[in-house]
């Protein structure tokens, strides 16, 4: 009889080794491995390996299973809307039947709140839904349901009949509810806290997150489910478990947010049924989660009272054009080695940009602290921001005015010119709805005509600096805004 085996699985990255180690050999993270014990592999023929017949005599081949690629359909699938635009669009345009989703965040972010609220939301239109929950009671979830649900909240009536609460972490049970109930959309809160009873390790652990994900996939194909998932993240933000698990979804959504702030972002970082690094943005209240219709309001700062260092960018989020004010502070260290701060922006990008505006400007940054941040706390990584952050520093380090109706496109090369960037039409046509006058926008960067803009190009980083920041007199606040 042949002998179980015992192999030690990290936690963190999967990896496996035949022996215990303080760190893991393959990520370097300390304390993640964990026992398994794998069960003898068969001595029979892989069912995969046939013996080859002779060729004389041999039939032609015919598939047992397998379609030809032309008797596939192709008639469009119907998304199942979940009730919230902000959450259609973050999915590309509603729920998939038969999609795997996984929805990852920090703790006390929102996720649960999220898929509650949508659970309802569906539920009121009619949509059988299970809501598998392993981290609460049944009462407990019916008593933050009502307190969400205020006075927008379907008839009781038609909950009671489309929507399910099973409060179970064992996977046998859940696989069995969902087969006997056959519901439009479940959820599972929380994948890290179901186990399947036959795996020896944990639950949470690699063995155990892996298994009982590929077991819903196959369920969710199969009966043609849509499968909303709830992913635990580590300290560094990523998911917690093995990597296959992104794998094995369909779409992976990073639900964000500053705990000091109201407003709650929905990322897409992959999605097989629509555009990734799509956004979708939600105010969290007393009555839980609420859309932003615009969010450009949101990340836009106060343009009736300007202050010198702001410029105003366009960014794009997928297909999302946002308008968002950054700030910047230039002024006079006090030690040997300048420091550089940034909040919603790179940092390697601030660093590039000063370098380039000390050696093609002439402007002396390298004795000055330089601060940037971006209004509301929205994450800012694309580099067509570099122009706008370029004109914050220098305004700043002026201490003039930029225009309150001047748009700022563009990325700074390391030569100062000013390089061309993708969705330019998008983005003007989002800043003349929000009346912006003007836009400097990199040079032979093509644009439709018409969009009610003066549009400024320029090739180079002085170009637009003098654009931006034409001769005036210096900024002075007056008494009542220093008393304010």
């Amino acid at each position: 009889m042949a002998k179980t085996r015992t192999v030690y699985l990290c936690r963190e990255c999967g990896a496996e080794s035949s022996q215990w180690f303080g760190k893991c050999p393959s990520c370097g993270t300390f304390g993640t491995l964990d026992e398994q014990i794998q069960a003898p592999a068969s001595t029979a023929a892989h069912p995969g390996r046939t013996k080859s017949k002779p060729a004389q005599g041999r039939k032609t081949p015919q598939p047992r299973q397998a379609q030809r690629f032309s008797e596939i359909s192709d008639e469009a699938t119907l998304r199942i809307s979940s009730g919230y635009g902000e959450f259609d669009r973050v999915l590309g345009g509603g729920i998939v039947p038969g999609a795997l989703v996984l929805i990852g965040g920090d703790p006390g972010i929102g996720k649960s709140t999220l898929l509650l609220q949508t659970a309802n939301q569906l539920a009121g239109a009619g949509d059988r839904v299970l809501y598998v929950s392993a981290e609460e009671s049944g009462r407990q979830i019916k008593l933050r349901a009502l307190r969400l649900q205020g006075d927008q909240a379907p008839e009781a009536e038609i909950l009671d009949q489309h929507l399910y609460i099973l409060p179970e972490t064992d996977l046998e049970d859940i696989l069995r509810e969902i087969e006997a109930l056959q519901p439009a959309i479940a959820i599972i809160d929380s994948i890290q806290t179901v186990y399947f009873p036959t795996l020896t390790s944990a639950p949470g652990s690699v063995s155990q997150v892996r298994e009982c994900t590929s077991a819903l996939m196959q369920m969710a194909k199969r009966a043609n489910i849509a499968m909303l998932l709830v992913g635990h993240v580590t300290k560094e933000g990523a998911i917690a478990g093995p990597r296959v698990l992104e794998h094995l979804v369909d779409t992976v959504l990073y639900f964000e947010g500053d705990r000091y702030a109201s407003h709650r972002l929905l990322r897409s970082v992959k999605n097989r049924f629509g555009a990734t690094h799509e956004i979708g943005i939600f105010d969290m209240g007393d009555r839980g989660l609420l859309e932003v219709p615009n969010p450009s309001e949101l990340f836009l700062g106060n343009r009736e009272s300007p202050t010198p260092g702001t410029a105003t960018i366009v960014a794009c989020e997928g297909t999302r054009p946002i308008v968002v004010e950054l700030q910047a502070l230039v002024s006079p260290t006090s030690y040997a080695s300048p420091r550089r701060s940034t909040a919603g922006v790179d940092y390697s990008r601030l660093q590039q940009i000063l370098a380039v505006l000390e050696k093609r400007v002439g402007i002396p940054l390298s004795k000055l602290d330089a601060y940037v941040s971006s209004a509301g706390g929205l994450a800012v990584a694309e580099p067509a921001a570099d122009l706008g952050m370029a004109i914050a520093v220098v305004a700043s380090f002026r201490d003039r005015l930029v225009d309150t109706q001047t748009i700022l496109i563009g990325e700074v090369g390391l030569g100062g010119q000013v390089r061309a960037v993708t969705q330019i039409e998008l983005r003007l046509r989002e800043a003349a709805k929000l009346g912006f006058k003007r836009a400097i926008i990199p040079q032979n960067q093509a644009y439709s005509e018409g969009l009610g803009l003066e549009i400024i190009p320029v090739s180079r980083v002085i170009d637009a600096i003098i654009a931006a920041l034409p001769p005036q007199a210096r900024y002075d606040a007056s008494p009542e805004q220093e008393q304010g």
